[in-house]
């Protein structure tokens, strides 16, 4: 199954802005989050980013590169802008579908993976005559995931942790879709742990300083003998050289006491 996923917006273009956030910022990090889960969780899974950092691209680029690849699903992260007061979530297929389409159907199934842990208001799901839905020759879907410029999705958008859930809810969504295979419920997921805090704010710090070397993370919070904690993960892999490899990274850093925790991930 092909997934090909696009952050919208990116180089000289940043989108919505708003509480001193960048759309193009907030979409890159969500796409690639789901990059990370779709790659780690499922079998028989392969994605392809319309970019991975923050470089300019241009709409036609981005329907050509799926078109040409022969992407199974388009999808679209972004988030809106509109009069600092609206919010909420809200998603698109192309205007011209009808509601018993195909993906009408997974749009359906999506939206609600998605409003299930995503902590916004349901604005529904539309249709609109979107490019990136008009010029693909295959379903697609444009996730609008809150306002940037109202402050209850800003201060939302800004926490790790929730861009982590609101990747999640999207996977969730397209492996119930398209009926995606697990990854063996036996196998051992091997994740690179970097720091637990019993003080959110001090876990904060450490995603922002392995984010500024340029190491994804985010914070899982975990209950330990009845005690909250803070959990900073910053990588999960089904194969232990991969994790042994990012511990060795998040260590030249300048993060001593990272470990790996062997889970099973079933």
């Amino acid at each position: 199954m092909k997934f090909y996923v696009d952050p919208g917006h990116g180089g000289s273009d940043p989108g919505a802005q708003g509480n001193g956030l960048k759309e193009k910022d907030i979409a890159l990090d969500i796409a690639l989050r789901i990059q990370s889960l779709l790659t780690n969780q499922y079998q028989h899974v392969d994605v392809r980013m319309s970019r991975t950092s923050d470089t300019a691209k241009s709409l036609n680029e981005r329907t050509n590169e799926a078109n040409a690849w022969g992407a199974d699903y388009y999808v679209s992260i972004h988030c809106n802008a509109y009069n600092g007061a609206a919010q909420g979530f809200e998603n698109y297929i192309h205007s011209s579908l009808s509601d018993y389409s195909t993906t009408a159907h997974y749009q359906d199934i999506v939206h609600s993976e998605i409003t299930k842990v995503n902590q916004l208001r349901d604005r529904g799901q539309k249709k609109a005559n979107f490019h990136v839905l008009r010029e693909t020759t295959m379903p697609a879907l444009l996730t609008e995931n809150g306002f940037i410029d109202n402050d209850h999705d800003a201060n939302l958008m800004k926490d790790p942790t929730w861009r982590q859930t609101v990747a999640q809810g999207h996977v969730n969504g397209l492996a119930k879709a398209l009926n995606l295979e697990r990854k063996e419920s036996a196998g051992t997921l091997y994740k690179v742990i970097a720091g637990s805090f019993q003080s959110k704010e001090n876990a904060e710090n450490r995603t922002a300083h392995l984010q500024a070397k340029g190491i994804e993370s985010y914070i899982e919070a975990v209950t330990v003998s009845g005690e909250h904690w803070y959990r900073v993960q910053a990588g999960a892999f089904s194969d232990r050289d991969n994790a042994e490899a990012q511990l060795e990274e998040v260590k030249d850093a300048g993060v001593e006491d990272a470990f790996i925790t062997a889970e099973n991930s079933g």
